[in-house]
């Protein structure tokens, strides 16, 4: 059972979420996701005015005048969130941990598909599969994904992306909306990336918190691994060590985006900052902002 301030935040988050989704998200995620949800309705003779890339060529061929497809809007996707729980999403150097902000971005995206009357289901992984819950509707059911999310207890400590992708294939059989939440402290997941991305349209959204990204000048500090429980002594006032780290980092971003690019999955970063609307409600805007222009 969540603690009273653990349903205090879910509360908040429950809230604030639907705030954002009435005010920001509920028409953006309309205009990019149920546009591009389009199922073929019938033929009818062509019109003036129709497009001619409509054209059913097949039933023009056996009646001899033209005819078209009708598509419809699909009134019904499915939306999946895929969010890691390997220890390294427990933490934050400012006011909330990457686990909190997945938690929040889980609300965004499960509220927006609530009001879109499409299905939303959830999947929790470490370097294993420890929770799958499958899509429904419902603002209980919502309710139900922003408390997992935030307040599961993983039994693994360690992440891999792999396991959770391969599951997801495997589970979900209709093409699906699917957002990859995750730090990405992870690698050797790029051929199933490949691998769901040409049966359904996976997004991936990368939390970094500001700590990932630069060590402070402090002498000898104890670097501990959450994941792997090793401990390291590092010197930060060596050159050395900061441009080890550096180029590290570097790499690490460069190998992710090219797997993004290579894979033809669109990518939100989210670095964590004292605003949250710097923090994701912007780079969420200019995710729909891009997919609108695409589409």
């Amino acid at each position: 059972m969540p603690s009273n301030e653990q349903i205090k935040q879910i509360r908040q988050i429950e809230i604030r979420t639907k705030a954002l989704v009435n005010d920001i998200f509920s028409g953006e995620y309309h205009s990019v996701f149920k546009g591009r949800g389009m199922a073929f309705s019938e033929v009818r003779e062509y019109q003036p005015g129709d497009d001619i890339r409509s054209i059913d060529w097949n039933v023009t061929a056996r009646f001899g005048h033209p005819f078209v497809k009708i598509f419809e809007e699909e009134r019904e996707l499915t939306v999946m969130l895929i969010v890691d729980m390997s220890s390294s999403m427990g933490f934050g150097s400012l006011h909330k941990t990457k686990q909190q902000i997945a938690a929040e971005l889980s609300g965004v995206l499960a509220f927006s598909a609530l009001q879109n009357n499409d299905k939303v289901g959830l999947i929790l992984f470490t370097d294993k599969i420890e929770k799958f819950v499958p899509p429904r509707k419902g603002k209980s059911h919502v309710l139900r994904i922003i408390r997992e999310v935030l307040t599961y207890e993983p039994q693994a400590k360690q992440t891999n992306i792999k396991t959770a992708l391969e599951f997801f294939n495997h589970a979900i059989k209709k093409k699906s909306i699917a957002f990859l939440v995750s730090d990405f402290m992870d690698l050797g997941y790029e051929k199933i990336i490949k691998t769901v991305s040409k049966k359904h349209d996976l997004i991936s959204i990368a939390i970094t918190d500001p700590r990932e990204l630069s060590i402070p000048k402090g002498g000898l500090i104890r670097v501990y691994d959450a994941e792997s429980n090793m401990v390291r002594h590092l010197d930060t006032s060596s050159q050395s060590v900061q441009a080890w780290f550096n180029e590290t980092l570097k790499r690490r971003l460069e190998i992710r985006k090219s797997i993004f690019i290579s894979s033809s999955v669109d990518s939100i970063e989210v670095n964590i900052k004292e605003d949250d609307n710097d923090s994701y409600i912007k780079p969420m805007i200019n995710f729909f902002k891009m997919r609108e222009k695409r589409w």
